[in-house]
């Protein structure tokens, strides 16, 4: 049986003063991530807050071994290529 996992990770960015310079921390957060692991990305929630940044990824596995490992690595992968810090993160699999 085929799974979905999302994961959903919230960043903080103290640095961040406009939500011009959020947009611009996002956008290249995203487009990393989508161009790594192929899977859906985006900003989820608390778009209009400066230095709080959410954002979830979707994908598809064939196990939930498998789904866990992908967004570990997602997770891991964001830690490693921003200077925000993670401050939360929720996973699900269906």
């Amino acid at each position: 049986m085929v799974k979905v996992a999302v994961v959903t990770i919230r960043l903080y960015a103290p640095w961040v003063h406009s939500l011009k310079e959020k947009r611009m921390v996002v956008k290249s957060i995203l487009a990393k991530v989508r161009n790594k692991f192929q899977v859906s990305a985006a900003e989820t929630e608390e778009q209009d807050i400066h230095q709080s940044i959410v954002i979830a990824a979707a994908s598809i596995a064939a196990h939930s071994a498998q789904a866990d490992s992908i967004m570990d690595e997602i997770v891991r992968f964001v830690e490693q290529n921003t200077e925000a810090e993670i401050v939360g993160e929720e996973r699900e699999i269906r």
